[in-house]
């Protein structure tokens, strides 16, 4: 491996947008991945919705990137011909005590600057989504899903188009400073290597913290704890009862959002994510947890057949919380805050992760522009 501008560290969509935002920029990019294909983990297991900007905090990253982020990932979709639909989402109120929780989620979005949620009433409800149950929702037109494999694969031919090589089955064992930027040292196919890079990614997701822990001079101060969260999903067999998205009021004192509905290209139906804090990258999504999953989602949708519920899949999430903690926002750290110059670290990049994947590139590739 040559010296390079740029060494990034992890394929999943974060690294591979950083790969062509710095590929366009001019530099010449190594994009290094542990796994045999890209997007192996959280990148490619999770709902693949497009968000608007809800849930977060008015000014957190979450917030800011994710809204400029779903504007600039539509307009890829439309120019590079990802496959997705702003098929809309409803956030319902089961019942009356909800209420305040969907009147809170209005006013946090408008606080953001999403401006585009409709009342929806009990009536107008019934009219949209026959099969739900709900006192009132709010509607997001905004909202809406995406082919993330597609999207990734996208990223990936623009950033080497612009000359980025990809090395997969790579792992980073070492980073020191140097005079010309960094030092890496690492196995790539069982083979040893060293290279100089002027520039460092972390954008390693579920290893971050961990990776961060072999940069020399890097104060531990400044590499937070990253906690799993896994999230397990279940199909639905037959026709989709729905036509949009559907969100309960997230869960009091959890990680999550609650069990939704969310629908994928083919029209098919998906329940999930739950939560499920873990120390183990493990996959598995057991049958038992069918009547879990049936009880959560009856609540907003009573005519469930629970023996059409099919196990699916799982994510596991980056979090920087741990649990019972409010969630915490992004945390992206440039020369600015660590001291180290040429070096970037990610950590907690969760959702809406995927949505604000190119904010979030443009993001690192500032950071870094203004320290040089």
């Amino acid at each position: 491996m040559s010296d390079i501008d740029c060494l990034i560290i992890g394929a999943g969509v974060i690294g591979l947008a950083c790969a062509a935002q710095m590929g366009r920029g001019g530099n010449s990019v190594m994009l290094v991945e542990q796994e045999c294909r890209i997007g192996e983990h959280t990148s490619s297991r999770n709902s693949e919705v497009v968000h608007a900007g809800i849930y977060y905090p008015p000014g957190s990253l979450k917030a800011r990137l994710c809204m400029e982020g779903r504007d600039l990932l539509y307009a890829w979709c439309q120019a590079h011909g990802v496959n997705h639909s702003r098929v809309g989402k409803l956030l319902v109120a089961v019942t009356q005590a909800e209420i305040p929780a969907l009147e809170a989620l209005e006013l946090n979005a408008r606080r953001s600057g999403v401006d585009s949620l409709e009342a929806v009433s009990q009536a107008r409800l019934r009219e949209l989504e026959p099969a739900v149950a709900g006192v009132a929702a709010l509607f997001s037109p905004q909202t809406g899903i995406i082919d993330s494999h597609g999207y990734m694969e996208s990223l990936l031919a623009e950033a080497q188009r612009h000359g980025a090589d990809l090395a997969l089955d790579t792992r980073i064992e070492r980073m020191a400073p140097s005079p010309q930027g960094w030092e890496v040292e690492g196995v790539s196919c069982g083979d040893r290597f060293s290279i100089q890079a002027r520039m460092v990614i972390n954008a390693a997701g579920l290893f971050a913290s961990q990776l961060a822990g072999r940069i020399e001079g890097l104060d531990p101060g400044h590499v937070p704890s990253t906690h799993w969260c896994q999230g397990r999903y279940f199909g639905y067999s037959g026709r989709s009862p729905f036509s949009h998205l559907v969100y309960p009021m997230p869960e009091a004192n959890t990680a999550g959002l609650g069990v939704h509905a969310t629908l994928d290209l083919g029209g098919q139906v998906r329940f999930g994510p739950d939560v499920a804090w873990t120390e183990s990258l493990d996959y598995r999504v057991d049958e038992s947890l069918r009547e879990d999953f049936s009880r959560a989602i009856g609540r907003y949708f009573p005519l469930i057949d629970k023996q059409k519920l099919t196990v699916g899949y799982s994510g596991i999430r980056p979090k920087l919380s741990s649990p019972g903690q409010p969630a915490a926002d992004f945390h992206i750290q440039g020369p600015e805050t660590h001291g180290l110059s040429g070096l970037v670290n990610l950590y907690g990049i969760e959702s809406p992760g995927l949505t604000a994947s190119l904010a979030i590139a443009r993001h690192v590739y500032q950071l870094l522009d203004r320290a040089t």
